[in-house]
């Protein structure tokens, strides 16, 4: 199933830093980015979910589709303490509210100053993929962030388009990735 979506990496570039925050939602993305020759580098930074063996889940179904690729995974350091101190505060938040906008801002930052010290110029996010995100906060904690580096753009992509959104749910299928029921803090597990 061939997708449609048309992208343009700003500045051309052939190599992106792509923030990832499961296997599910890279999924598509990975596999349109090495369908076009453009090679990404996941960088999975995720403090926000709790409990760790959550975390451990999610990475190990990330390193595994990476593999299927070729291509390089990065982690991060989890931080859940850290983490925790962006939330603060805000902890009775709904999803979709101020609490994920400084989640995103705490995870894009860390990828953004990633990208700047390992010579990227171009960042992205998987977090654009999924429905339960809002994109505008996405793409506002995404600007912010590479704003404070230099040197690194922010890809404001829309990777729900272009048939991604169904090659998604296909490659869940294909790859039998654990898909998990909740975003990944504490809090997002309220209902």
């Amino acid at each position: 199933m061939k997708t449609s979506i048309q992208i343009e990496v700003p500045g051309g570039a052939g190599r992106v830093l792509l923030h990832a925050c499961c296997a599910p939602c890279s999924s598509a993305i990975v596999e349109c980015l090495m369908e076009r020759g453009i090679r990404p580098v996941i960088f999975y930074s995720n403090s926000n979910i709790y409990p760790f063996e959550e975390y451990g889940h999610r990475l190990n179904e990330c390193v595994r589709y990476a593999r299927k690729w070729g291509i390089e995974i990065v982690d991060d350091d989890y931080d859940h303490a850290a983490w925790s101190v962006c939330a603060q505060g805000l902890e009775h938040e709904p999803e979709r509210g101020g609490r994920c906008l400084q989640c995103f801002k705490f995870r894009l930052l860390r990828a953004a100053r990633y990208a700047s010290e390992n010579g990227f110029s171009v960042l992205a996010t998987t977090l654009a993929s999924s429905r339960w995100k809002s994109l505008e906060q996405v793409n506002e904690a995404g600007r912010w962030a590479c704003s404070q580096v230099s040197g690194i753009t922010w890809w404001e992509q829309n990777w729900r388009r272009g048939g991604l959104q169904e090659r998604r749910n296909a490659i869940i299928k294909e790859e039998n990735f654990y898909n998990q029921l909740y975003c990944g803090c504490e809090f997002s597990q309220r209902k």
